[in-house]
């Protein structure tokens, strides 16, 4: 039997529980504190644009953007709880968010009022002091689709600006709220074509009237853009692609000219759009006036088969400036030159000013999938440094002029073990940096995944064995063919960016743990994917507090005042790419808010079990199905589900571990099934009734075939 991927970059989601919100797409309840009327909140809202989150910074009493100030930093100067006294931490209120997909969005709150966005995009307006709903928006979307996304169908939060809250759906929408009622302003379809599958699952940014969004969808066949929209209106203001289009029509600008150089046409690269998609990380200096965008993986991931020539393949796995107001290009650093490992470069960046060899610097602080991080001069994108945090086997490093020094069998045409993995040794979960203790708090990893190169490609081909095929992936690799032996692991890093070194570190029980928050009272907080909130003295690591969570965390926090007290919030719920198939816990609780403070009473809500059924048994199948079974699995199911029996199951559960008789009558769950309407694929017209026999034989012979013996 061949070995069998448990990788899930962006994923499409057999769910196991959908985003279960009221019949209306807006409702309100009452029970909120008394002065948290529209009218309060309105007036508080509209006070939030450029100005506001600049002058904010100087005291971090709220926490109006998604990376609390507009360098992303994560740092609040708040110092009420301190590194003394954080053991007095307590529960204040806790707000269930009715969902058991990946939360992975950051409270924004102003003036004690709450927005949290929480799977399939949707908006909660929550009372800062009290955790009573104020207002929640579903944006309605086609829960069929679920599977056009490939990891998970998470939201990383919204924007406030001007009396508006703005969120990008999962379908692509660009909506604008009213941020006191949560009813619709306006909305925008912002995708350039729905033939491939675009998603939107990060969060907007907002400042001097426009709000900036990008997409993700490389792994399905996309051209990677980001958008800068007006808020007033919603109409376009400008667009800048991540990689250039067919060479045969006109380029859009001198940047999408200069990159076209760097791709080989055989490829047809164009048909599969590329890639580069920017679908997370988005910066802005409001001095310099330059807005940075993280650009994101090939696609397909193989440059072999979209640049046959190979080349760069600008500007995907780059750090880029842009013109704030134009959206013109400036300049660019390529932190991955013709990606070939999924290294996407859109984990969040941190602008900072720190001292280099005794001189002021403005630098960017990086740490992207690959495994390195970066120091770069965010005034005109110039190398300075570049440090692996953690083993990596595909660059021994990078030159003065900052290109890696790769290590050629990466690129090989034999199967590569490559560390770090697709997951990445960061993903998309916030760092935090700390200016007076100058380290950056990481959150670091290893997902092992072997690459095997494909031997033929075709695009959108349902290809039995091709990982994902049969719901539209094309990464140009096999998965885990050959069983990967580089170790997982999962850790929280201290990372001077100066020295380029580690300053401490603490090591977790598995990988895809939260992000991270720092303070002035010498904290660092973070969540684990074990179900734990803890909070560490910012010098040392030493763990100072902790609470359970009821499930794995994913999600940073933030901490804001609220009547002069200092409150911590931090959103939890099992997900993302690795959490759709895989957890470290065995509580599987619904999404949910906690808000902590000193002298906090509240009790925990109840937490649940992760529902497991014995290790499936008793389905006939003949033997002689299980290969065939095996790469059909691997086209249509493996994304979400893993490996049956031998991985946990996450957010989607694992087919090994499902009552009987929903193997017993496959059929009529993947044609036009229940579970249709929580995200999973209707797989008619893409599969035959024998293929799900197949499937059925596979299954239940891999769990016989690791089953425990008596």
């Amino acid at each position: 039997m061949i070995g069998m991927p448990r990788y899930d970059s962006d994923c499409r989601l057999l769910a196991t529980a959908g985003a279960l919100m009221l019949g209306l797409a807006v409702s309100a309840q009452p029970g909120f504190a008394a002065d948290m009327t529209p009218a309060h909140i309105k007036e508080a809202t509209s006070a939030v644009d450029t100005a506001m989150i600049k002058a904010n910074t100087a005291t971090s009493q709220d926490w109006p953007t998604i990376g609390l100030d507009y360098a992303e930093t994560r740092f609040s100067k708040l110092n009420q709880i301190t590194s003394d006294n954080v053991k007095d931490l307590g529960l204040v209120w806790s707000y269930s968010l009715d969902s058991e997909r990946g939360i992975e969005a950051t409270p924004v709150v102003v003036d004690g009022i709450m927005y949290q966005t929480g799977p399939w995009s949707i908006v909660y307006a929550i009372d800062a002091r009290t955790g009573k709903k104020i207002w929640t928006f579903d944006p309605q979307v086609d829960r069929s689709k679920g599977y056009q996304g490939c990891c998970d169908v998470v939201n990383r939060g919204v924007a406030v600006y001007k009396g508006k809250v703005f969120v990008g759906a999962f379908d692509g929408r660009l909506i604008a709220l009213d941020a006191a009622t949560g009813q619709k302003v306006w909305e925008k379809d912002t995708l350039i074509d729905h033939d491939h599958s675009y998603t939107i699952t990060g969060a907007p940014r907002a400042f001097n009237g426009k709000v900036l969004i990008g997409q993700g969808g490389a792994e399905y066949g996309a051209r990677g853009y980001v958008t800068a929209y007006d808020t007033e209106t919603g109409n376009q203001i400008w667009r800048w692609f991540a990689v250039p289009g067919d060479p045969s029509k006109p380029f859009e600008d001198a940047s999408m000219e200069a990159a076209a150089k760097t791709w080989d046409p055989s490829g047809k690269y164009w048909i599969n759009g590329g890639g580069g998609t920017p679908w997370d990380t988005i910066a802005y200096d409001p001095d310099l006036n330059m807005v940075y965008i993280g650009t994101g993986n090939g696609a397909p991931w193989n440059r072999k088969i979209r640049s046959p020539s190979g080349g760069d393949n600008l500007y995907l796995g780059s750090l880029v400036a842009l013109n704030a107001d134009t959206g013109k290009y400036i300049w660019h650093y390529q932190e991955t030159p013709g990606d070939n490992w999924d290294y996407t470069s859109t984990q969040p960046m941190i602008l900072a000013d720190i001292t280099i060899d005794g001189a002021p610097r403005k630098v960017i602080l990086h740490a992207p999938k690959n495994g390195f991080f970066f120091v770069i001069d965010r005034t005109n994108g110039k190398f300075i440094s570049a440090k692996n945090f953690v083993d990596v086997n595909w660059a021994k490093g990078y030159d003065a002029d900052g290109r890696p020094i790769e290590v050629p069998a990466a690129r090989g045409d034999e199967p590569y073990d490559a560390v770090p993995g697709p997951y990445g040794a960061h993903n998309w979960h916030p760092m935090s940096f700390n200016p007076q203790t100058g380290l950056v708090y990481l959150p670091a990893q290893n997902v092992p995944l072997n690459l095997t190169p494909e031997k033929s490609f075709q695009q959108d081909a349902a290809t039995p064995g091709k990982f994902g095929g049969a719901t539209g992936w094309n990464i140009g690799f096999v998965l885990n063919g050959t069983p990967p032996k580089a170790p997982a692991f999962g850790r929280l890093l201290a990372w001077d960016p100066v020295k380029q070194k580690e300053a401490w570190r603490v090591d977790y029980a598995a990988p895809w743990n939260g992000g991270t928050l720092t303070t002035a009272g010498n904290l660092v907080f973070q969540g684990t994917a074990d179900g734990r909130f803890v909070a560490y003295d910012a010098t040392n690591g030493k763990t100072l507090w902790e609470t359970p969570t009821g499930t794995g965390v994913v999600a940073a926090a933030s901490t804001y005042l609220v009547d002069g007290k200092q409150y911590v919030s931090v959103a939890v719920g099992w997900g993302g790419v690795f959490g759709l198939a895989d957890r470290a816990t065995q509580l599987r609780s619904p999404g949910t808010v906690y808000t902590f403070a000193l002298g906090g009473k509240a009790s925990l809500p109840e937490f649940v079990k992760y529902q497991t059924e014995n290790l499936l048994e008793g389905i006939p199948y003949d033997p002689k199905d299980v290969p065939e079974g095996t790469a059909i699995y691997v086209a249509a199911c493996a994304t979400c589900h893993g490996v049956p029996g031998v991985d946990n199951g996450g957010n989607v559960r694992n087919l090994g571990f499902v009552p009987k008789e929903e193997i017993a009558n496959l059929k009529d769950i993947v044609f036009n099934g229940p579970f249709k309407d929580r995200g999973m694929p209707d797989f008619t017209g893409k599969l035959k009734d024998e293929d799900v026999v197949k499937i059925q034989a596979f299954i239940q012979g891999t769990a016989d075939a690791v089953r425990p013996k008596k």
